[in-house]
């Protein structure tokens, strides 16, 4: 049976997005159909639909939130009218999937980027008959209905906003994830936040929430480094005005932080974060540059400091345990991650876009049947 829908189309590279009427065959055994009411838009999006011609045409989206309308015969973890946040994909059965850390699944680069279902097909075709590329990061939520792998489909309550809880399923759990379980930032200690877009600004609150006592925000943009302040940064660096890395051991006692985050993903910036360390220090990145450009570190000084590099995908996390987990924390206040979004109908997708692009929104969350409130 298929089921019709209104989905943000990219056919070119740089492209517009464009609003067609499409088709969706399915869900498989192992998917779902879901309605989706509001989607997060993010910069992985922007970048595939610049730089990877190959997935195109093609319904991007990855942070979308809505309600199960279908289920495929295999599925067991939800039900018809089902709230859920849809994730990023894992295929259930390599190494890392089985041992509980499916962000490092042996083929996330693949069912994340490639735009079609394990096996090459997809499940969308526009009113010519001809196929559109989705499945990206399991789901494509860019429409107003969407088929995801039922792996990427995490339940969330009842009571739960759907406006609000897709950027939980990339942006938020990237950056609050990294500090929580990856850098496992403790009471009393010191961080360094590079980028604070909406990923650097979770791992502000996460950092405050852990208990943190100097938080350095590290931005070009004063507008980004006051919110920092606002969710629990103690001091604020702009990079047009002072050396971050001087900066931070002014503020730390000339020791440098315990811990850093990298989220810009630009090599100089990257080197930064690694230089602000104290000895025995860690850095986690989560941003990157393209394929092939190396981000630079002093071999000796990391060396006899003895610090710690890390990349992180997804903030280490497990949807289906991290979400409700953040979802708890934001329901007490103590992850004010809402306070990051701007409401945009769907067809309103490509100011969206520029608006992202500009920096004159935190995160841009698309609203597929709703009026913006």
């Amino acid at each position: 049976m298929n089921h019709a829908a209104t989905c943000a189309v990219v056919r070119e590279p740089g492209g517009l997005f464009h609003l067609e009427k499409v088709e969706l065959s399915g869900p498989r055994p192992d998917e779902v159909l879901v309605e989706v009411v509001a989607a997060g838009m993010c910069h992985t999006d922007l970048l595939v639909r610049d730089s990877r011609p190959d997935s195109l045409p093609a319904v991007l989206g990855h942070e979308g939130a809505g309600i199960v309308r279908k289920t495929g015969s295999a599925v067991r973890s939800v039900t018809i009218g089902d709230k859920v946040v849809l994730s990023f994909p894992s295929c259930g059965q390599c190494r890392r999937c089985l041992t509980g850390r499916s962000a490092y699944c042996d083929s996330i680069a693949e069912l994340k980027f490639g735009c079609c279902r394990a096996d090459g097909s997809v499940a969308t075709t526009d009113m010519l008959g001809r196929p559109v590329g989705d499945h990206f990061f399991g789901q494509s939520s860019f429409g107003t209905v969407c088929v995801a792998n039922a792996r990427s489909v995490v339940k969330v309550p009842d009571d739960v906003d759907l406006r609000v809880a897709g950027p939980l399923a990339c942006g938020v759990q990237t950056g609050a994830g990294a500090v929580l379980d990856v850098l496992r930032v403790s009471p009393g200690s010191s961080v360094a936040v590079f980028g604070t877009g909406s990923v650097g600004l979770c791992a502000v609150m996460a950092a405050r929430l852990c208990g943190a006592t100097t938080i350095v925000a590290v931005n070009r943009r004063a507008s980004r480094l006051e919110l920092a302040a606002e969710f629990g940064a103690t001091h604020l660096v702009s990079p047009t005005q002072d050396n971050p890395v001087e900066a931070i051991r002014d503020a730390t006692g000339g020791r440098g932080v315990e811990f850093a985050l990298e989220t810009t993903g630009v090599p100089e910036v990257f080197t930064q974060a690694v230089r602000s360390l104290d000895s025995l220090g860690t850095c986690a990145y989560v941003g990157t540059a393209p394929p092939g450009v190396p981000g630079g570190i002093l071999m000796l000084e990391a060396m006899m400091k003895g610090l710690t590099v890390r990349g992180v995908l997804q903030g280490d996390s497990t949807p289906s345990q991290m979400i409700p987990r953040l979802l708890a924390l934001h329901q007490r206040g103590l992850l004010p991650f809402d306070r990051l979004l701007t409401h945009y109908r769907l067809d309103e997708i490509n100011q969206a876009a520029a608006d992202c692009i500009s920096g004159d929104v935190v995160k841009p969350v698309l609203l597929m049947n709703s009026e913006v409130a």
